[in-house]
Order: structure tokens, then sequence, then C-alpha cells
């Protein structure tokens, strides 16, 4: 986090309040900031208005609807008011202003994620992707799982060690998919053609397996890590 905090701050980005809208942790303490920092910046018609109209933006998938919904539920005690999803893409237009405050009155926009037009190399693509700013098919889950594992094992994380019951951390991705999908129950039904006649087989199913170990990862299941 001390890291984070510095690279940010080299960014010229000094307000930073680190939240978890899942158990609305430090969610109370952006309105006061907003606030803050609304009241401190010059504005036009400032004796007019006395309502705060907020834009909130980012990449695909990184929690601005949830922050929204978070923030209705402490201030409001309101039920959500847009949708939410573990794909990117679910917001698909810029939607109405959506109130989450009333002292001070207070409105969020939300807006579909955004990226940049080009990214800048091969990896902060792949690390995006990993983290579900981009659609999984657009990559491929089993090159993105690749990646992760080579990302876990490059931080030392080996909580994927314990959790599919690998014997120790490896850097062989079908390995630990064969473990994912063992642990998981990730198998399926195939049809084989013999000379006696068809015989159905189980097999594991790599495709949903890299699917499961990806999920994991975004769910906080293979340890607090940060790709950057």
């Amino acid at each position: 986090m001390a890291k984070v905090l510095e690279r940010l701050k080299q960014q010229r980005c000094s307000h930073v309040v680190f939240t978890d809208c899942k158990h609305d942790v430090n969610v109370k303490k952006i309105v006061p900031l907003v606030a803050k920092l609304v009241d401190n910046s010059p504005r036009y018609h400032r004796a007019e208005s006395t309502e705060y109209s907020i834009l909130v933006i980012g990449v695909p998938n990184v929690g601005k609807s949830s922050l929204i919904n978070s923030l209705r539920r402490l201030h409001l005690k309101k039920g959500k008011a847009t949708p939410v999803g573990g794909d990117p893409g679910v917001t698909k237009a810029v939607l109405t202003r959506i109130q989450v405050c009333e002292k001070p009155l207070m409105y969020l926009v939300d807006t579909p994620g955004v990226l940049a037009p080009k990214l800048g190399d091969v990896e902060t693509g792949m690390k995006l992707a990993v983290c579900g700013a981009i659609h999984d098919h657009l990559v491929g889950e089993d090159i993105m799982a690749d990646y992760l594992l080579y990302a876990l094992n490059r931080q030392q994380q080996f909580r994927y060690v314990q959790r599919y019951g690998l014997a120790e951390a490896c850097d062989d991705i079908g390995l630990v998919l064969k473990h994912v999908a063992l642990a998981q129950g990730r198998t399926q039904k195939v049809k084989v053609l013999t000379g006696t006649g068809n015989v159905n087989m189980v097999m594991l199913n790599y495709p949903a397996a890299a699917y499961e170990f990806l999920r994991d990862f975004r769910a906080g299941r293979l340890g607090r890590v940060t790709l950057d």
C-alpha cells in the first residue's frame, strides 16, 4: 500500500482513500473529503449552487457502481441505484445523476469504464485483463492464467499451493490447472468414438479451471496481491 501511495504521489494524486465497498471500509471518508476539496477550489456561481455533482471515472470493472451504491447505503440508507457485475461493460452509458448524500447535497454520475486508446506495452494489457478490465475472451483465459501464475511466483505469493493441493510452488500452468480442476470439480463429459461404439469419458475441463483460477485471484482468495 505504501508503494501505491508513493506512485500516486509521483503522479500528483495527493488525496487518496483506500476503500472496500463490500464492507464499507473507509467509504464514509469520501463525502467529507470531496466536500472539503470542492469548497477549497474555485467554482463559478458558488452562491447560487449549494449542491455537488461529481463524475465517477475509472477503468472497467474497478468498482465505480459499487462505490456509488455503497455511498447511498451509508448516507441515505437506500438500496442499489446502479447495476454491478464481475465483468467489464456492465455500465454501458452515462446515467442520470444519483443522489448519495443529503448533507451536503451530493450527486454522483456513473460512467462506463474507460481505457487509454493505446496501452504502453503487452504486460500492462495483461495486468488489466487479469484484473477483469478487459473481457476474458479477448485475451484468452489460458494465457491470462499463465501470466497470473508467473506474477504470483514472482511476488512469492504461494497461497495457491495450499488452496489447490499442490506439493509445492511451480511454474507449470498445466499442472496448476490440473489441480484447480480436481479441487473445484471442473470436469466435462467427452464422447469418444471407438471400434466397438461410443464411450463417454469424464475429463478435466482446463478452460473452466483457468477461469476459476482467475476468479479466485479477483476475489482475493489467493492473497492481497498488487500486480504493479
